[in-house]
């Protein structure tokens, strides 16, 4: 089987409190079950909160499922590694980097994580290289670099412990075309070079099209359609995959919007 990750009858609540001070149970994720293949590239579509980051962090192993479960199916060279094989590039990666820190430093924290201290420079080199970050700004700290930089600082970390899964959490968000172009490039090149098994979150469908093998599109917590890119852009099933196509080619007004969201409720 070349499944990396196989997930079944997943579930994930929290216990919210009401305002009359008592608790009950709000569920996030509702009975979610897929696979992904080993190389793949699979997008996941779908409004805020709808639970696409929930589902990362589960799958990363930040959050436990309430319900289910799922596996991952990494190689033998993961057994006691100190690293997680599945690594999220989170969309605020200016918060994540230590803003005082040298890339250098924190690069060479990571390789020799992963490796040891055998050939690590090298290693090194040829992250910093695959994701584009000049030589001149390797000893820069993280406040001394740009948005678009730190992004490509904090995806050279996560590389250094070659993951087999890495999550890309919004990466294109607030990013003008030149940057979102630059950077669907360079995933789709780290995907091939890496042979790395991705999941994009992202509100942009357009760049999910171009970048995915597959797509799964996500609405209050459950998975409502998934299938290859081209089957779910030309011909979606679903009604909220039809809502998202209409509204990301503008062709809904604001009237229409609200009409298809109270008859998706429904």
């Amino acid at each position: 089987m070349n499944d990396i990750i196989e997930v079944n009858n997943l579930s994930y609540s929290v216990r919210v409190k009401n305002s009359t001070g008592s608790s009950s149970e709000k569920l996030i994720l509702d009975n979610i079950s897929f696979t992904l293949q080993r190389e793949m590239v699979l997008g996941i579509a779908g409004e805020s909160g709808s639970g696409k980051t929930t589902l990362a962090k589960v799958l990363a192993q930040i959050l436990q499922p309430t319900i289910g479960n799922y596996s991952l199916n990494v190689s033998a060279d993961w057994r006691n590694k100190k690293t997680n094989p599945v690594q999220i590039l989170f969309q605020n990666t200016g918060e994540i980097l230590n803003p005082l820190r040298e890339i250098n430093d924190f690069i060479d924290e990571a390789v020799k994580i992963r490796f040891g201290d055998e050939e690590y420079e090298s290693k090194k080199k040829k992250i910093l290289d695959s994701i584009n970050l000049p030589q001149n700004l390797w000893n820069r700290k993280g406040f001394e670099l740009s948005g678009g930089e730190q992004q490509r600082a904090a995806l050279a970390r996560i590389l250094s412990v070659q993951p087999e899964v890495l999550i890309l959490d919004e990466p294109f968000s607030a990013q003008d075309p030149i940057s979102q172009l630059n950077f669907l490039n360079l995933f789709k090149s780290i995907n091939k070079e890496y042979k790395i098994t991705m999941i994009c979150i992202s509100h942009n469908l357009k760049v999910l099209r171009s970048l995915c093998d597959e797509v799964m599109v996500m609405y209050k917590g459950k998975i409502v359609e998934k299938g290859e890119v081209k089957n779910i852009f030309e011909k979606p099933q679903h009604p909220y995959t039809k809502f998202l196509l209409r509204a990301e080619d503008y062709s809904l007004s604001y009237d229409e919007i609200q009409n298809e969201l109270e008859l998706l409720k429904e």
